[in-house]
């Protein structure tokens, strides 16, 4: 959820000039107690919600994309995010799916690449 233009920050870098779309997901780790037992009900241990942010970049000039592949090629980063359940900006240590950009033309200020998708996974659960 963006709150403003300013809400979704990552390694310093203000994404919001460059995506159309975040989408915000919670999810559920269970442990391996998890199941139906026998009388068809569910049990387990709910090891943490983990936040994932996948953001759709728009289509990035040279320039832009420059800014951004350094970020996404590093092992973490740091993301600056407004979460709804603290109703607050938290900052969460990510890692990043693959990606792809894709060229129809050559990349310069002028053509530019198509836009992409990118996940930025919490390494550690939301306290």
């Amino acid at each position: 959820m963006l709150i403003d233009k300013d809400s979704l920050i990552v390694d310093g870098l203000n994404l919001g000039s460059f995506i159309l779309e975040a989408k915000f997901g919670y999810h559920k780790v269970w442990g391996n107690d998890t199941g139906r037992n026998l009388a068809a009900t569910f049990i387990g241990t709910l090891k943490g919600i983990f936040p994932k942010i996948t953001v759709q970049f728009k289509k990035l000039t040279r320039s832009e994309a420059e800014l951004i592949a350094p970020i996404l090629d590093k092992a973490t980063q740091n993301v600056q995010y407004y979460d709804i359940n603290k109703k607050e900006k938290i900052i969460m240590t990510t890692y990043t799916n693959d990606y792809e950009i894709i060229n129809k033309t050559i990349v310069d200020e002028i053509c530019k690449a198509e836009g992409f998708t990118v996940a930025f996974i919490s390494t550690k659960k939301r306290p």
